[in-house]
């Protein structure tokens, strides 16, 4: 089993999954500009982004599971460059 890292602050959440994954996947046409990328590993916002990587993976039938990181103000990925899917 795969396993990630949810990143949560007061306000949303990200799963942070590398870039080549999503790739292999053949979903990163599909990911909104709501995520973040950063050295080869892109946030998944929560709300639509990581639905659409949880289904990716439910098709190829591989479970997946995360440990989740807090902090108490704005996540560091906030500040990093938004996905954009058209560069990929």
């Amino acid at each position: 089993m795969n396993k990630y890292v949810l990143y949560t602050d007061p306000g949303h959440a990200w799963l942070e999954v590398p870039l080549r994954e999503l790739k292999i996947l053949g979903i990163a046409k599909d990911i909104s500009s709501y995520s973040y990328v950063k050295d080869g590993l892109v946030y998944l916002e929560e709300d639509c982004d990581l639905a659409v990587f949880a289904e990716a993976k439910d098709k190829i039938k591989e479970e997946f599971d995360w440990r989740v990181v807090h902090t108490d103000h704005d996540a560091a990925c906030r500040g990093y460059q938004r996905f954009d899917a058209a560069s990929v």
